[in-house]
């Protein structure tokens, strides 16, 4: 049941400011017609010479600045109402999640969740996945003793941030009504197109069966031996009855339809087809990090005025068609029934492909200003953005 933002900020406010039990918040996204400093901002208790501070680290998309301040020198208030959309704070018990909503209401889930303080200045970052997970291993990235390997730290925080990504947007699903509570009977569903290595496939199965969540994953891949090898893993690993992996094109797979479709740079047009038979086969929550984007960037020709002086040079004209790509993605999503959101994925020192679509499916009719929107931006760029020739449902021009 919905409640006001103010109510669910006050509540965030008191867990924060509860120095014995808090042990991290996250504020990203922006709230509706508001505007904010930061992309991200994390929050976390540190100890410093003694005394008891909490630490501030605000990435406003191209560094991290961090500034430690006492307990009662935060304006916690202040910055909760600032204008962000999503809001986690973890505690030693719980996790508690905000979104708010395009009328100003905050969908509010708590989820029961045991977690460590550390207050270590130079923090052990918690995580979600234990590295001594056997799965780490099998697929590269932790070795023999289950220490992550330092050529795979960029991999593994990948992986940390999908799954920070992926268990609220779950929960609140969950809660909403947007995709059933998974039991044995009736598990919940998901697919990831065009899952290469499977590092994420595997990551989101062992993350939500040791949540208490029954799951089953499918792993889509063109290339046979990815599928081979990914099967070879599941059979070692024993939950070969719950994910499995198949070799066929995105565009043409047989699987099953989902509730949840993942994709994680699936190059140019293979992400629109990862949306398209998501969307076509009625899965509640798309989880979607681009890569390359050369389908608009080929159909971009002569600019509308004034816009020609961003594509008169050949990277601010490739930027530009990533950006046009993606913002029509979005829009198309909006026009067919979802609630979209484009987010940090994880931090650009990581990947340079760090964008991700969240979609949650609402069958929210659609608005005409958004219908309006994308036909306009379409003929004055002369473009016809792949994905809405693959969408069975749209029908706009």
């Amino acid at each position: 049941m919905p409640i006001t933002a103010e109510e669910a900020f006050q509540e965030a406010a008191s867990k924060i400011l509860d120095t014995t039990t808090f042990v991290r918040a996250v504020l990203s996204g922006r709230r509706r017609n508001m505007s904010v400093d930061f992309e991200r901002i994390d929050i976390r208790p540190v100890e410093i010479k003694g005394v008891l501070h909490l630490q501030l680290m605000q990435n406003d998309g191209r560094a991290t600045t961090t500034k430690n301040l006492l307990p009662s020198a935060l304006e916690v208030d202040q910055l909760l109402t600032s204008g962000y959309a999503n809001i986690l704070v973890e505690s030693t018990q719980e996790a508690y999640s905000i979104r708010v909503t395009k009328s100003g209401d905050a969908q509010v889930h708590t989820e029961k969740r045991a977690s460590e303080q550390n207050f270590s200045h130079d923090k052990k970052k918690d995580r979600l996945l234990d590295s001594s997970d056997p799965f780490l291993r099998e697929v590269g990235i932790a070795d023999a003793k289950g220490v992550i390997k330092p050529s795979r730290q960029d991999k593994y925080k990948q992986v940390e941030e999908f799954l920070r990504l992926l268990s609220p947007a779950l929960n609140a699903a969950i809660e909403a009504g947007q995709i059933h509570k998974p039991t044995s009977a009736n598990p919940l569903r998901i697919t990831d197109l065009g899952c290469g290595h499977a590092y994420l496939t595997f990551a989101a199965h062992q993350f939500l069966l040791n949540s208490g969540i029954p799951v089953v994953v499918t792993g889509i891949d063109v290339r046979t031996e990815s599928r081979d090898r990914n099967n070879a893993i599941a059979q070692k690993l024993g939950i070969a009855s719950s994910i499995s992996f198949k070799a066929e094109e995105i565009s043409k797979t047989t699987a099953d339809a989902a509730d949840i479709a993942i994709a994680l740079h699936a190059c140019d047009t293979a992400t629109d087809d990862a949306i398209a038979w998501a969307v076509n086969g009625g899965a509640k929550l798309l989880l979607i990090a681009p890569c390359c984007h050369h389908d608009i960037q080929k159909q971009i020709d002569a600019a509308p005025e004034p816009w020609g002086a961003l594509t008169k040079f050949g990277l601010m004209k490739e930027r530009l068609g990533d950006l046009l790509t993606d913002s029509l993605r979005a829009q198309l999503l909006r026009i067919v029934g979802y609630r979209v959101e484009v987010i940090e994925f994880v931090g650009g020192e990581h990947t340079p492909r760090n964008l991700m679509i969240r979609a949650v499916k609402t069958d929210a009719k659609p608005e005409q200003l958004d219908i309006d929107r994308y036909l306009e931006i379409t003929a004055q760029w002369g473009v016809k953005p792949a994905l809405e020739k693959k969408l069975s449902t749209l029908n706009i021009r």
